[in-house]
């Protein structure tokens, strides 16, 4: 088998979707900022500079399937990512602040983000720590090594305000799960959303009476006791609702030092701890009862730290747009401004819009960062909800292709690294249109391929092209 047949196998289908993805971005990049009388190649405007990076793109992966041996990504990828380690050290030091976030670096009057390249080395990173052989995700110390893996850069990227980046290592959740991560960790990150905004909107009460009512029910019906243990859990939970109440009884509030989430805490975890110690000395062998605790332990300790961590560790903008989501501020003409501008042009555009370079929202720039956070709104107004869809369907099409290719090729490395490509894109998709039509709030991320910027185009396209070129890789093997 020559050259040409083994280049034959490509999985030209992956490349098409890039290719129509990459060229409709430039085109609505285009039609959202031109004017009259402009032309599509004016380099001094953002089209033209977006079609040179997707020029150097398009090299990029020429060169990744063509010239750049695979085994490098197996050989290097550790030495690559502790480089990329400290380019996002270095990025704290001497980087440029841009929107409030300290994550650019200019060189020559060039930016660029070290932020959208660090999931490239985290991906090939994990896939040569999980894919050697004796790697078992339920050992301790393996999953430890995965979590530190993601965790070094998710930390450094935070210190750099550059949340939304930050926040797409949540989907490398999704790989560790086909790896053999236990559902229940997945199930635990949604609960502690739900916490979180419990928290924030309501109190930390509310809060911890949704836990302790939560880890009951789950506790009885672990051990098959649904009827019993629903009616136990109901009466306890309404028997603790009127327990602020009557901390509010003038003669206990004047010798009361606490507030009533700080009782329920103490009681409960005291309750806890002891469980745990007693289970210890008597070495049980009920490992779920105490991982059960210790987990209702550290939710606890999450429920009191809300407050800390919406209030010290977010920025002031942010805070303001998660309490525009969440309904506790109504602002349309300050921090929702361009959620609600979004939605009027997403709304606008009907069943198959107004036509090509006929949005007045994002023409008039009615919508900011319409090029860049808010493409998708463009879509919307030109293209409508069957542009819309369309693009939708593109994604998912891609999505599944690379889903597909990872499972069906026997190379752990490649497994492995095919489903992190496929987590950060739908990460992306997902926070990135969440956004835009306000099901999120706006922290600044790229839809992949679409968004004017040559950092994000020409991050994707190398981990995506990567990944292509692995799988190709299959076809060496069986050739020889």
């Amino acid at each position: 088998m020559g050259n040409a047949s083994i280049y034959s196998k490509l999985d030209w289908r992956l490349i098409i979707y890039y290719l129509i993805l990459v060229v409709f971005g430039w085109l609505n990049i285009y039609s959202s900022v031109h004017a009259e009388n402009s032309i599509l190649f004016d380099f001094s405007q953002r089209y033209g500079m977006h079609f040179i990076w997707m020029c150097i793109a398009f090299g990029l992966a020429i060169a990744i399937i063509f010239v750049i041996p695979s085994k490098i990504y197996h050989g290097l990828a550790w030495w690559l990512y502790i480089l990329m380690i400290g380019l996002l050290l270095l990025t704290l030091v001497i980087g440029v602040e841009v929107k409030g976030s300290r994550s650019w670096i200019s060189l020559g009057g060039i930016q660029f983000q070290p932020a959208e390249f660090s999931k490239i080395t985290t991906a090939l990173a994990l896939s040569a720590l999980m894919g050697k052989y004796g790697f078992v995700f339920k050992r301790t110390n393996c999953w430890l090594k995965a979590f530190a893996t993601i965790g070094i850069p998710m930390l450094l990227i935070l210190m750099e305000k550059e949340t939304g980046s930050m926040l797409v290592y949540i989907g490398f959740a999704l790989v560790f799960y086909r790896e053999g991560m236990s559902g229940w960790f997945l199930l635990a990150g949604l609960f502690a959303i739900l916490e979180f905004i419990l928290g924030l909107v309501f109190s930390p009460y509310v809060a911890m009476l949704v836990l302790t009512g939560t880890f009951l029910l789950i506790y009885f019906i672990r051990n098959k006791q649904v009827l019993t243990g629903g009616i136990i859990t109901v009466v306890a939970i309404t028997l603790l609702a009127f327990l602020p109440k009557l901390l509010a009884v003038e003669a206990i509030a004047a010798k009361n030092p606490f507030p009533a989430e700080v009782w329920m805490a103490i009681v409960c975890c005291a309750a806890c701890i002891f469980v745990i110690v007693k289970d210890l000395l008597m070495r049980a062998k009920d490992k779920f009862m105490r991982n059960l605790l210790i987990c209702y332990l550290l939710f606890t300790g999450f429920i009191f730290s809300v407050q800390f961590i919406f209030n010290n560790v977010l920025q002031d903008h942010q805070r303001a747009r998660i309490e525009v989501l969440l309904g506790m501020k109504d602002d349309p003409k300050g921090v929702g401004y361009n959620v609600h501008q979004s939605l009027i042009a997403i709304g606008s555009g009907g069943l198959f819009g107004k036509g090509y370079m006929q949005g007045t929202q994002t023409r008039f720039d009615f919508v900011p960062e319409q090029t860049t956070d808010f493409i998708f709104c463009t879509i919307g107004e030109e293209w409508g909800f069957v542009g819309s869809f369309g693009v939708l369907l593109l994604y998912f099409l891609l999505l599944m292709r690379i889903l597909n290719k990872a499972e069906q090729n026997a190379d752990a490395f490649t497994r492995i690294y095919g489903y992190c490509v496929a987590s950060c894109l739908l990460m992306h998709i997902l926070i990135n249109i969440c956004m835009t039509i306000g099901l999120m709030p706006v922290i600044g991320i790229p839809l992949p391929f679409l968004s004017y910027g040559g950092s994000s185009l020409l991050a994707f396209t190398i981990l995506l092209f990567i990944f292509i070129r692995l799988d190709l890789d299959q076809w060496r093997y069986l050739k020889h």
